[in-house]
């Protein structure tokens, strides 16, 4: 702890209105620079690379390969898909040629290019590519941290189909796996609401959504067939029943946390991406497009899963699993036995593998050492005292219970395991 680069703050910055970004900055794991512009410290950069990775997991079992497209994108491609002037989200810029440039918001003018290259024939279809990359947007609310920002990570993955038959196939499996996405990172209650394709597509799209208060969509929801859609493109024609099922509505604040379009020949067409079928036929290939934003779900996460004392990290996506506090003692000679012991249940944890932060800091006293762990939302808190060492014990608690509990070291491992 006396070498992690992060300091934690007792009070919650006053520009910042989201719980997110409060208990982020208190917590040291991200910095503001700017508005919705957040650097990433050591601890915010494990929980944001470690949701990157279930995320790069599931894209890989759907067969998806990795690449990386440029954030600089020249005028040209945009305006071959007609999005130069309506596409208002974009930050634009010239270079000292006179050459215009938008900073990258979104990828599909560019995969459409680089697939046209590729692309000639049926045999080369499907074609499953994605990436996990920082986007650009000129956000005029960018005051909800992590969950509305002007720089920020997202994850997406376009597919190339011959049909829209195999398109709807390929579309309904990534939807499965976005639900194993958002349940490993710990998220229980979700939501896949109908929603309008938007700036990105004519076509229909999904919204994964996540409720909760702090949420800035909202959702018509069927607890009964599951029914929802985004209440902004909602056209019941009987307001408050089901158009499913006749059972009654409900509205839910959400927070969305990935988004699936059906873009069909939208940019293919503009952009001549078209493939011989089997027939010798010329036609345009369809697509589909697929987001999800690891920053925006660390976000999420935190508006979830917290308390009036801090972060309540889910296990899958906390920066550590367990912090050993050492709490010193006035006589030296059991401050010794106390650090020795710190020492090896530290080393014994990180032996099986376990990720440990280690509170090992001198003058700090244990309301101090246990309101920081608390603050940055560790699952487990490991404790050695001079009352622990006198019992030959461990105090151990779990985030999210009131108390702890004395237990050898020995049945240590296997409660934390």
């Amino acid at each position: 702890m006396s070498q992690l680069f992060t300091k934690t703050l007792r009070e919650a910055p006053k520009d910042e209105v989201s719980v997110n970004a409060q208990l982020l900055i208190r917590g040291g794991f991200i910095k503001k620079l700017s508005a919705g512009v957040y650097s990433f410290l050591p601890l915010g950069l494990i929980v944001l690379r470690k949701i990157e990775n279930i995320v790069r997991e599931e894209m890989n079992n759907l067969g998806g390969q990795e690449i990386l497209m440029p954030v600089l994108h020249p005028r040209e491609i945009w305006e071959e898909a007609g999005r130069w002037e309506t596409a208002d989200y974009l930050y634009k810029l010239k270079d000292r040629q006179g050459s215009e440039f938008a900073l990258g918001a979104t990828h599909e003018e560019v995969i459409t290019d680089i697939a046209r290259k590729y692309i000639n024939s049926y045999r080369d279809l499907p074609l499953l590519v994605y990436q996990i990359q920082t986007k650009f947007r000129d956000e005029l609310r960018a005051k909800s941290g992590l969950l509305r920002g002007r720089e920020f990570s997202m994850k997406d993955l376009y597919s190339f189909h011959e049909d829209e038959e195999d398109r709807k196939k390929y579309y309904n499996t990534v939807e499965n796996s976005y639900l194993k996405i958002l349940k490993k990172c710990g998220f229980k209650d979700i939501i896949v609401a109908e929603a309008s394709g938007g700036s990105f597509s004519k076509e229909y799209s999904h919204e994964f959504q996540i409720p909760t208060i702090a949420g800035e969509d909202l959702i018509i929801f069927c607890k009964s067939c599951g029914f929802a859609q985004n209440k902004e493109i909602c056209d019941l024609r009987q307001e408050g029943v089901c158009p499913n099922c006749e059972k009654e509505l409900k509205e839910f604040k959400t927070i969305e946390v990935g988004n699936i379009f059906a873009l069909g020949a939208n940019y293919s067409k503009p952009m001549s991406l078209s493939f011989l079928d089997r027939s010798g036929m010329t036609k345009p290939v369809i697509m589909g497009c697929y987001g999800m934003g690891p920053s925006r779900l660390m976000g999420a996460a935190i508006e979830v899963h917290h308390d009036h004392r801090g972060i309540i990290w889910p296990e899958e996506i906390t920066p550590f699993g367990v912090v050993v506090i050492q709490i010193e003692s006035k006589n030296e000679a059991i401050n010794e036995k106390i650090k020795k012991t710190a020492e090896k249940v530290y080393k014994k944890l990180q032996e099986k593998g376990v990720a440990v932060l280690y509170d090992e800091r001198e003058n700090k006293g244990a309301g101090e050492k246990f309101m920081e762990a608390d603050l940055i939302g560790i699952p487990w808190r490991v404790v050695v005292s001079e009352r622990t060492v006198a019992e030959n014990k461990i105090e151990i608690k779990n985030r999210n219970e009131k108390e702890g509990a004395l237990i050898s070291e020995s049945k240590l491992l296997k409660k934390i395991l």
